[in-house]
């Protein structure tokens, strides 16, 4: 009799587990569709020719779709049904993903800049003067008057508003998924197991950042337009500043993903029987055998936790509202929480954002392997971390004092770590008049008129078009005319060109006067450094990851249990509008600062940097 009285109690509580599962498989989704964006934001800055300013307000549109609705799911979501409240923020996440990846549909072909013609004719090998203008262009190189509004018209520029939404919808949908699923989960489960829940949902969350830069990693190999254009007429190659990647692909795959992950919120209960340990499980089957499985119980006075609960009125809610919030900031601890999460949040945002161009322009790695370092080293080490800070926490079972030594500690150690990263440094590409002189001296400049020498005066170049080339000395010319070549044989990214008269300047004997399309590579020592640089990067990203479960225990435990919805809610608010916002368009006009050579838009106009001073940027 006591086995079927148990059936009802371990079905309900089962459910705890099923939610964990789910919950889990959100936090990688929303992890997967965040991830996945920031590690676009170089392609997204490419496409739509925006600067480093512009990309951080597109990326700041997440947090203020959270800022517009975070105080109200936090505190009115806590008494209504969570389980389903998450289901349709996964429903609008799923959505806004979508809507980002619209504009590809919209825009028309990709034209990078370039001051190259190609001959129609693939096997021809043809003779060219690389300082010819095409005849549809004006003096400066730029699209006549006539043609101007038609150019901006087919170039759909303005279709960033769409990413700006999508991410904007992602912010919104994202908001009841931690509030109200890390206070769903502590309500009903045991104290001792919370830690170990936390850790769990927190280290499969950090597998979809993994996965969302190494699918940034594979989409930004593929050419944008790729199945609509001849990639063999493509002079560049995603090596190039000037390419852009199949950005728009991996938000249509987020997107189904959030979409599946939100199925199983729908069918989960309001609310839960606390879990319970194993004496008082037998204790309380005991007493139900004893009066049978069919048989109602007359002496239990208080309803069961799994029976539907009153409904509450809004207006009730609302009136409760201010005092809660007033009891909320009374707590010192919670303030000191909130001012060092924003420090940390403010500082990490910028971080990542501009990692993966840091990383480009810095030490000379391709977009598409700067965004896989990421995924495949950091993104494990911070997996690592969180499973053994929630390890040290479960095994030496630390009050909220030890958990916050454990946290500090971890914080001061993770920042020495990273303020070495600035120690290592690898000097800037040797660019004719940006970086270096036409002799080959250490110049930095940001006036173009630097890019103009006596070997080249005779050409009229243009001084706006980025279409780089490698000479035999290993110095880059920021186009073929700028170098002095002559004529240019090949097609696509096959092409060579000749007779370079600049090349001739440097004071090194060059082995000929060609160059081929593209920038020089880096030297050997760069690439040393860049492993040192990884590897400080990824134990900086693993000792810090060790103090964030301690940080939420410390967050959880130091608020009353009635205002752990709205304490979590109002952290993630704070935080997001002050360190999320704002740290990607400052960092952003920074790094702009120290841009050397701006594109120049198809219809005229300054569009994304092409090539940074390094020293500066770092």
């Amino acid at each position: 009799m006591s086995v079927a009285t148990n059936e009802p109690r371990e079905s309900c509580c089962s459910k705890l587990k099923l939610f964990l599962v789910a919950l889990s498989f959100v936090y990688f989704a929303k992890a997967f569709q965040g991830s996945y964006m920031k590690s676009s934001v170089t392609q997204i800055e490419r496409r739509f020719d925006i600067p480093s300013t512009f990309i951080g307000v597109i990326d700041g549109s997440f947090e203020i779709g959270n800022l517009l609705v975070i105080a109200f799911v936090s505190y009115f979501g806590a008494k209504l049904h969570r389980p389903r409240l998450i289901g349709a923020g996964c429903l609008i996440m799923a959505v806004g993903s979508f809507c980002t990846a619209l504009p590809h549909f919209f825009q028309g072909p990709y034209k990078y800049e370039t001051t190259i013609t190609q001959s129609s004719e693939k096997n021809l090998t043809h003779t060219m003067l690389p300082c010819q203008k095409s005849a549809e262009e004006s003096a400066d190189g730029l699209p006549s008057a006539d043609s101007l509004e038609e150019c901006e018209k087919a170039a759909g520029s303005s279709l960033w508003a769409y990413v700006f939404l999508g991410n904007m919808l992602r912010g919104i949908g994202e908001t009841p998924v931690m509030p109200l699923g890390l206070s769903y989960l502590d309500d009903f489960s045991q104290e001792e197991n919370t830690a170990l829940y936390l850790a769990c949902i927190q280290t499969v969350g950090i597998i979809g950042p993994m996965f969302g830069f190494l699918l940034g990693s594979f989409c930004a190999r593929l050419y944008v337009d790729i199945g609509a254009v001849d990639l063999d007429v493509i002079a560049i190659n995603h090596k190039d500043s000037r390419w852009v990647g199949a950005w728009w692909l991996g938000f249509l795959v987020t997107g189904a993903v959030m979409l599946l992950a939100g199925i199983p919120f729908w069918f989960l209960p309001k609310s839960l029987p606390k879990q319970e340990s194993k004496n008082s499980k037998k204790a309380v089957n005991g007493t139900q055998g004893e009066q049978g499985p069919f048989l109602p119980q007359e002496g239990k006075s208080e309803p069961s936790s799994c029976e539907k609960q009153q409904p509450v009125t809004m207006a009730s809610l609302a009136k409760d509202f201010l005092p809660s919030l007033k009891r909320l900031f009374s707590d010192s601890v919670y303030i000191l929480i909130i001012c060092t999460s924003l420090v940390a949040v403010s500082g990490f945002i910028g971080m990542i954002t501009f990692k993966p161009k840091f990383m480009e322009q810095t030490y000379g790695q391709s977009s598409s392997k700067a965004i896989f370092m990421i995924g495949i080293m950091n993104l494990p080490a911070v997996a690592l971390g969180i499973i053994t800070g929630g390890f040290v926490m479960k095994r030496f079972k630390l009050s909220i004092l030890g958990a916050a030594r454990v946290s500090v500690t971890t914080s001061l150690v993770s920042f020495c770590l990273l303020l070495t990263q600035y120690f290592l440094q690898c000097r800037n590409a040797q660019v004719a008049g940006l970086t270096v002189s036409y002799e080959g001296l250490p110049e930095v400049s940001y006036e173009p008129e630097t890019l103009l020498a006596q070997c080249n005066t005779e050409c009229s170049c243009s001084l706006k078009h980025w279409d780089p080339v490698c000479a035999s000395n290993g110095i880059t010319y920021a186009n073929p005319c700028l170098a002095g070549c002559q004529t240019a044989t090949g097609f696509g990214k096959d092409m060579v060109f000749h007779n370079c008269t600049c090349i001739g300047e440097v004071p090194i004997l060059p082995t000929n006067m060609s160059a081929t399309l593209g920038q020089c590579s880096r030297s050997e020592d760069c690439d040393k450094m860049f492993k040192f640089y990884m590897a400080i990067s990824v134990l900086g990203a693993f000792v810090s990851a060790c103090g964030a479960t301690p940080g939420y225990i410390v967050l959880l435990r130091s608020i009353s249990s009635d205002l752990k919805s709205l304490a979590l809610g109002m952290q993630t608010l704070i935080v997001r509008t002050l360190g999320g916002i704002p740290p990607p368009i400052y960092f952003g006009a920074l790094i702009d600062q120290a841009c050397l050579k701006w594109g120049t838009k198809r219809c005229g106009g300054r569009g994304a940097c092409r090539l940074y001073d390094t020293d500066a940027f770092r």
